[in-house]
């Protein structure tokens, strides 16, 4: 048994690093925010680039590009500064069921969070006191605390009740409808963790990475039940849990490192 665990640990290992290198996400969404350099752009194209990615990468990518051109190329400035008569140019603005609708929700959320505050990690911080010590590993309070950042986040962001559409609301999913969250899960990741790769930012400080639980693609499920790390015959919140669960007893500060390993044996056809 204990061998069989460091065989699979090793793999994992081998293959997290294999994958974790700015080369493999040339053709990955995250590679949208690193066209930026300020910590707003990088949020902002993270986020909404981490929301749109469903489809084929190449089409994802496209139109992640379509929304950084439409915001003249400064999605941070734009942000702030644009007028009414800019928005009309959002008006045919369409992805999959994303449409312009939730586009011109989506700039009026950011504008008015970002008219109180410098980094969007405050919209998933329900509170100070929900944050544990980054020393708390495995516990059940660091998985209920990355529960809450989501629930807090969704409710924040469909908020605006005024304007806010209802229609936008499938587009930020949250662990309250047992959701598997697996979009907003990758922008955390992207956000929160660090290790100086070169692929994922580690701009956010007050989220750790062991507190972050791992997103479930279509290529993670797979691969996560082929090596017999997943179980749960549904793919929602709960397997997301047990998935990261099953991840921590191979490196408890840093489960979602293995996303690299997973979905890349997966995105690469080696399993």
């Amino acid at each position: 048994m204990q061998e069989s665990y460091s065989s699979l640990k090793d793999f994992l290992d081998t293959k997290a690093d294999q994958y974790n290198r700015p080369s493999f996400v040339e053709r990955d969404p995250i590679s949208i925010p690193h066209r930026f350099s300020q910590k707003q752009d990088i949020e902002l194209m993270g986020f909404w680039s981490a929301v749109l990615a469903w489809g084929h990468r190449s089409v994802i990518l496209k139109k992640a590009t379509e929304l950084v051109e439409l915001m003249d190329g400064t999605p941070y400035d734009f942000i702030r500064n644009h007028g009414e008569s800019d928005l009309k140019r959002f008006l045919n603005f369409k992805h999959r069921t994303f449409n312009a609708t939730d586009a011109l929700y989506f700039l009026h959320f950011f504008r008015h969070y970002y008219q109180e505050h410098d980094s969007l990690e405050d919209a998933f911080l329900s509170s100070p006191s929900d944050i544990p010590p980054v020393n708390v590993i495995g516990t059940p309070a660091i998985l209920q605390t990355v529960e809450a950042s989501l629930i807090a986040f969704h409710d924040r962001f469909c908020g605006l009740t005024d304007f806010f559409p209802e229609r936008t609301r499938k587009h930020i999913a949250t662990p309250a409808r047992n959701s598997s969250c697996k979009r907003l899960l990758m922008f955390l990741r992207w956000m929160v963790r660090h290790d100086n790769r070169g692929v994922d930012f580690g701009l956010w400080t007050r989220l750790h990475s062991s507190q972050l639980v791992i997103p479930i693609d279509v290529h993670v499920n797979r691969v996560a039940r082929q090596l017999k790390l997943l179980t749960r015959p549904q793919t929602d919140w709960k397997a997301a849990l047990e998935l990261t669960e099953t991840l921590r007893q191979f490196d408890p500060l840093d489960p979602v490192r293995y996303d690299f390993a997973l979905f890349g044996l997966g995105v690469e056809g080696e399993m």
